[in-house]
């Protein structure tokens, strides 16, 4: 099961224990139960690492100091073999809850002294809430709860190097799960995937060039933020435990969040400094408590990332002399906004680079935020400014930002880039596509204009607009009205400044306009081919186009080929994404019109599929390819079990439509023919009569269907008209037909799987290779080329609709109506009836103009 699955089974679970608990209490409990599993097993493996086998591990106890202490030195906690998650699986029955709080009040007390800031008190939340479990009848049914819980976590894979990632990611998914379901008391702390994901990149890529780097968030929430930056950084930079992680967060149970998640990551204990305290009224002059004077050291990293909470009411009174705020103004007290992002830059190095979540008022709203946005823009700190769409966080639906700021720029403009409309729904949300992520990424790595999305700003304009960020007021993404021509709704014929909306398929087809329109005056263009989209389809510049796009995916065929399939065993998979894209940015580069960041989406939709299994294939290895599971049983009455299989890889359907097509073929025609006779039981329903029908013992109450057993019954006792009867018999066959056929298909479909099961386990390597292209990359080629499809047929449209909508002029109309009128004229005249209808005939007649 990969981990997409597993995060869904355990997902699942969750919502069936959860009953009375709210969803935000609940998720910090099955949370902290993953964690303590995670260090359990963590532990375990480090101690075999160090000889130690299955054999003599129940003599791991406190009373052994040097194991204890060789285990605190590596890791920073001790776990005793009777505290174990894999102990309390054994005790079976014997397993209460008096065995958690008992493990969890000796993991306190072994926690290395180095380590306390990152261990301590951790588990408090989830001591505190125990009680909660189960339907509050006490320990019986707390044990009962946890032991159901525990029986699920232990479906988590531990083994190998994976496990920070599968772990990690089952974590994250159940936050981001919690918190959309839960509304905002949930996904307050949380910050969207993709929102996370945005923000990192950019950050990244500032930093790639960097061999260690710093990194904080003082508002740091699930720290899904800081992982993010953290895994997008060391991509770039090429090496394991090169970032130092920094957090601070108010709430206790999410600050143990902020901890865990990051622990969970495999982030070594040494590169975590976490706090709990209040950003704005407790800043981070870092120092350790039992000596606060030598370990004193104010905190500037490379990269601060933050998403506070919007326009919190806070108090500035005695912060005027507060460095973070003294060159800049203090934030109004009802909204900290400014606040947060001033002690965000104030943690800069000079190089560093920070990006922010903030409401869209902060870029117009005046007073105290209008003097603080002057200084900002005076002083050169703001970078770029991101406006996202509406309804992407959850429990908010207010227009947000990220904002980009640092220290020392050399360039002195801003860019704004309007990313509002790039989305797809979720649900009730909004989420950024990977195609928008892109996009917006690329724009502040080139930081340029691009038409109705971004537009790099000079200082002096944003002068000459009162200092007013407003970003309608740079980038207009409006959608354009409408508009009708006079002169061609009068007389015809297609306005040039209509047909120049096509600017980019002229410039790409240079003759393409010439041979579906012609002009006398250059103005107003009629069509000169009937059929606008085969004359399209037709043309030698379109075709070539066509031709073009066919000899690169051929080409990008070859490359996934070679990368995916040939390499299967060694893909970097954290890396290979960003490789597949810049090759296929760089095919697409002289291919006008289609648009390269809808093909990534396609490659990104792909990604995620293949990243999937090839993580099985990596970790399994290449076998895998040819194991089938069982995926459910079913039992009959008798006992007799069936099951429903599935490839760990290869779906049947594909084994199947690749290398079983006659079985496939037979079944197929035996469906159609089973439609078939459904249409003739229909036809024969309809030639009885209605009274016949009205009166037939041998049809369900309803009078829409035959009754096979009454059918027989009535041709038996020959109890109707011979037209029935014949209609019966044909009826009667059919029936024979189907339930025949019913059977076959049912054993030919068994037949069909137990076949598929054995072609799976028994390929050779090359056909399993083949099957694996198939499924990863002829299908993502096939969604490549039917987007050059859609381009076409979408421009198709847009051209007949633009000759349809003048294609009949007003003067065409006046007619028509002129025509109609004289002929509802000449019918009225030929009705008749009583008084009131002539009066109200000659009246209607005068509304049609005649005296």
């Amino acid at each position: 099961m990969n981990k997409q699955a597993l995060a869904a089974k355990i997902w699942e679970f969750a919502n069936r224990m959860r009953s009375k608990i709210e969803a935000n209490e609940y998720k910090d409990y099955i949370l902290g139960f993953i964690f303590y599993k995670f260090l359990s097993d963590n532990e375990v493996r480090y101690l075999k690492s160090i000889d130690w086998t299955d054999e003599f591990l129940p003599e791991v106890t406190e009373d052994d100091k040097e194991t204890v202490k060789n285990v605190q030195q590596n890791l920073g906690y001790f776990i005793s073999y009777n505290n174990l998650f894999s102990t309390w699986l054994k005790k079976g029955a014997d397993f209460t809850v008096s065995d958690v709080t008992d493990a969890l009040g000796a993991f306190n007390r072994l926690i290395n002294p180095y380590h306390k800031r990152v261990y301590d008190k951790i588990f408090n939340t989830l001591e505190t809430g125990i009680s909660k479990l189960g339907d509050g009848k006490g320990a019986a049914s707390q044990t009962k709860a946890i032991r159901e819980l525990i029986d699920l976590i232990k479906d988590i894979p531990m083994d190998g190097k994976q496990d920070y990632d599968v772990l990690g990611f089952i974590y994250e998914y159940l936050i981001s799960n919690f918190a959309a379901n839960a509304g905002k008391k949930a996904g307050e702390f949380y910050t969207p995937h993709e929102v996370s994901l945005l923000m990192s990149e950019i950050i990244a890529r500032h930093l790639k060039d960097r061999d260690h780097i710093e990194i904080y968030d003082p508002t740091s929430g699930s720290g899904s933020l800081l992982i993010n930056i953290g895994h997008c950084a060391t991509k770039y930079i090429g090496k394991e435990n090169c970032v130092k992680y920094y957090a601070q967060e108010l709430k206790q149970n999410t600050y143990n969040l902020t901890r865990m998640n990051l622990i969970m990551r495999g982030i070594l204990a040494a590169n975590i400094v976490t706090r709990n305290g209040d950003t704005l009224e407790d800043d981070w002059p870092y120092f350790e408590d039992e000596d606060p004077d030598a370990t004193y050291k104010r905190l500037y990293v490379d990269a601060v990332v933050s998403n506070p909470p919007y326009s919190q009411v806070w108090d500035p009174t005695g912060k005027e002399t507060d460095p973070r705020f003294a060159s800049y103004g203090l934030a109004p007290k009802s909204k900290a906004d400014y606040a947060f992002l001033l002690h965000d830059l104030y943690h800069l190095k000079s190089d560093g680079i920070m990006a922010i979540v903030l409401p869209h008022g902060v870029l117009f709203r005046g007073g105290e935020e209008g003097t603080i946005r002057k200084n900002l823009i005076d002083q050169n700190n703001i970078d770029t400014i991101i406006g996202l769409p509406a309804n992407i966080f959850f429990g908010t639906g207010i227009p947000t930002i990220i904002m980009i700021l640092r220290k020392n720029r050399t360039n002195d403009d801003v860019l704004i880039i309007d990313a509002s409309k790039g989305f797809e729904k979720e649900g009730k949300s909004n989420k950024l596509r990977a195609c928008d992520i892109k996009k917006i990424v690329d724009t502040v790595s080139a930081r340029k204009t691009v038409e109705n999305f971004s537009k790099v700003v000079s200082r002096q304009e944003i002068r000459d607009n009162d200092y007013n960020l407003n970003i309608p007021r740079y980038v207009d993404t409006s959608e354009k009205p409408e508009n009708w021509d006079i002169y061609a709704s009068m007389f015809g014929g297609i306005p040039a400044n209509e047909l120049n909306a096509f600017q980019k398929y002229w410039d790409a087809f240079p003759a393409l306009k010439s041979s579906l329109f012609t002009t006398e005056n250059g103005a107003y263009y009629q069509p000169s081919v009937s059929d606008l989209h085969s004359a399209l389809l037709q043309d030698p510049d379109v075709q070539d186009w066509q031709k073009q796009y066919q000899g690169i995916l051929k080409s990008f065929d070859s490359f996934l080929s070679k990368e995916l399939i040939d390499q299967m065993m060694t893909v970097p998979l954290a890396k290979e994404e960003d490789v597949l894209s810049a090759e296929l940015f760089n095919s697409m580069k002289g291919l006008p019109i289609l648009d390269p960041y809808q093909s990534y989406q396609y490659l990104d939709t792909a990604w995620r599929k293949i990243s999937q299994d090839l993580e099985v294939i990596q970790t399994e290895g290449p076998d895998i390819i040819r194991k089938v599971d069982v995926l459910t049983e079913t039992k009959s009455k008798g006992g007799k079990s069936s099951f429903e299989w599935g490839g760990r890889v290869l779906p049947f359907d594909l084994v199947q439509n690749a290398l079983l097509t006659d079985k496939v073929q037979a079944l197929q025609e035996g469906e159609d023919r089973l439609q078939e006779i459904g249409s003739s039981l229909e036809s024969s329903l309809d030639d009885l009569d209605e009274d016949v029908k009205e009166g037939a013992d041998f049809l369900n109450d309803a009078k829409d269907s035959f009754v096979p057993a009454a059918v027989e019954k009535t041709l038996k006792a020959k109890a109707a008209s011979d037209e029935t009867l014949v209609v019966l018999k044909n009826v009667k066959k059919l029936f024979t037909e189907e339930k025949a056929l019913k059977k076959d298909l049912k054993k030919g479909k068994e037949d069909l799987e137990v076949k598929t099961k054995e072609v799976i386990e028994h390929l050779s390597d090359d056909e399993a290779k083949a099957l694996v292209k198939q499924k990863w990359v002829n299908a993502l080629l096939k969604e490549l080329a039917q987007q050059q499809s859609d381009q076409l047929e979408d421009f198709g449209k847009k051209l007949e609709a633009l000759t349809q909508k003048y294609s009949i002029t007003l003067s065409d109309l006046g007619e028509q109506i002129q025509t109609t009128e004289k002929e509802l004229q000449g019918m009225l005249d030929e009705l008749t009836g009583s008084e009131f209808d002539e009066k109200g005939i000659a009246e209607f007649k005068k509304l049609l103009g005649e005296a």
